[in-house]
Formats: structure tokens, sequence, C-alpha cells
């Protein structure tokens, strides 16, 4: 019995062992049919596409902006500047600017002129902010500069382009949407239909002005530079010997001693009102006692 028991285990033994053996064979072959398989989709592929210039274009970043190169991108910025002049004659300055604003093509957006007086120092000041075109602001600048002597000029620049080209975008498709849904009006047929796509076309055309608007706005800032001028006067220079600023002087140290006077006042007062009790109390008490 035992014997038979022995035979039959090394028996399930050596099957279980075969069975395992023809498993392995069969995923060996199902990988090296899937490998192969692999392989011939990859050949098909590379039949189709010959070179892989493609996804070398988009790994460079040429892909950006509807297949175009950043390097191609016509950037869009806005332009600031900022300058002080000092001149003899704000007012008449003021207006030499305004008008070779104009003459460069430009415009006037905002100015004033008004008077500084400070006791003897009476003078003008001025602000004026132009709009010039984008390609003739330096020459303009140049022109400014010589109208007297700079005090400081700085120039900042805004890039606009990512906006610019979203908004430019999204017009496009509202664009297209409006166009279909005119289509899709001139086929309804209920009323229920028409107020639906009106209702839709309205809300599509209230977004198309609305960017239209902005993009205006964005053209006229690229185009047109803004420049922000102050104008000065120098400070006046008065030759008084000495005399005003001794008087000046005088008065100021008159002031001050015043002024101390009354500090000091401030602080014996205290002081004399109880030395005043204590000196009363001393006299009425040596008169009792005398009486």
């Amino acid at each position: 019995m035992k014997k038979a028991y022995l035979l039959s285990a090394i028996l399930l033994i050596t099957l279980f062992l075969l069975a395992g053996g023809c498993m392995g064979v069969d995923d060996y072959q199902d990988s090296r049919s899937y490998d192969t398989a692999s392989k011939t989709v990859y050949s098909e592929e590379a039949a189709y596409y010959p070179t892989q210039e493609a996804p070398a274009q988009e790994a460079a970043g040429e892909a950006d902006y509807g297949g175009t190169g950043t390097d191609a991108v016509d950037r869009k910025t806005i332009t600031t500047v900022e300058m002080s002049i000092e001149v003899d004659d704000a007012v008449s300055t003021i207006g030499t600017i305004a008008e070779a604003a104009r003459d460069a093509g430009g415009y006037v957006s905002y100015s004033s002129v008004y008077d500084l007086n400070y006791g003897s120092d009476s003078r003008k000041e001025g602000y004026i902010t132009v709009r010039v075109p984008e390609s003739d602001y330096p020459e303009f600048l140049a022109m400014v500069e010589g109208l007297g002597e700079l005090a400081s000029k700085s120039v900042s620049g805004q890039d606009v382009t990512e906006e610019y080209i979203d908004i430019s975008a999204r017009l496009e498709n509202l664009e297209r949407q409006e166009k279909r849904l005119a289509e899709i009006l001139n086929m309804s047929t209920t009323v229920e239909e028409v107020l639906s796509v009106e209702k839709e076309l309205e809300r599509v055309r209230g977004e198309i002005d609305s960017l239209t608007g902005r993009l205006e706005y964005l053209d006229n800032r690229i185009e047109f530079t803004t420049i922000n001028i102050r104008v000065t006067e120098p400070r006046p220079i008065a030759h008084s010997w000495g005399l005003r600023d001794a008087l000046s002087g005088s008065v100021q140290g008159f002031i001050s001693m015043v002024n101390a006077m009354i500090v000091l006042a401030g602080y014996l007062l205290p002081i004399l009102i109880v030395l005043a009790i204590l000196g009363g109390l001393v006299i009425g008490i040596v008169r009792r006692v005398r009486r």
C-alpha cells in the first residue's frame, strides 16, 4: 500500500511539472507573437511617416500659436515713456510739445499748467501727456529733450502678445459660431426654436462686440506710444546782499526766545503757586504765635 501511495504521489508531481512547462512555452510564444505584432505595427507607421519632422518641430516649440514658431510671432508691446525737463518758459514749451505731437500724427490726451508760489519762489510747472505713433516716438523724444535740460527719463514696455493672440482666436471662434447660428435660425420652423436661437445669437454677438472693443483698445495702445512729460521752470535767484537773510534770522531768533520764555513760565508757574501757599501758611502760623 505504501508503495502504491508513493507511486501515485510521484505521478501527480510529474503531471504538475509537465503542465507548468507547457504553460511556460505558451506564454513565451504569446510574448514572441506580441513582439512581432508590435514590430509589424511600428514598421507600418514608419512606412506611413518616413521621417520624424513633425514630432521634432513640436519638441522644438514650433507648433505654438497655430503652428507658427515663436520667433515668427509679431510681438505686441505697449510702450510708455516718463520724462521731466527744465525749461525757461513752461507755457510756451507745453504748446510746442502739443504742436509737435500733432505734426507727428499723434494727439494730446492731457495737459495742465499752474503757478508755484512759495514766498519768493514764483514759477510755473506743467504736465502734458501725448500719444505719438510707435515708429516716430524716438525722434519725438529727441525733439523734446532739445527744448530744455533733461532731468529724468524712463521707458517701459508691456508685452501683450499672449492676450492679443488669445482674444483674436476667441473672436474667430465666436464669428464662426455666429455664422452657424444664423444658418440654424434660417432653418428654424417653430417660434420656440426661433426664440432659443435668437437668444443664443444675441449672447454671441455681445461677446463679439466686447472682444472687438478690447482688441481695438490694444491696437491703439500698441500703435501709439504714451509719453508723459513734466515741464518745470528753474528756481529764481535772489541777490539780497544778506540783509534779507539777517532780518529773517533775527525774527526767527526773537520768536524762538518768546517761545522759550513761555515754556519756562509754564514750568515755573506750579512751583510759584506751591511756594506762595507755603509762604502764606508760614506767615499765618508766625502771627498766631506772636499773639
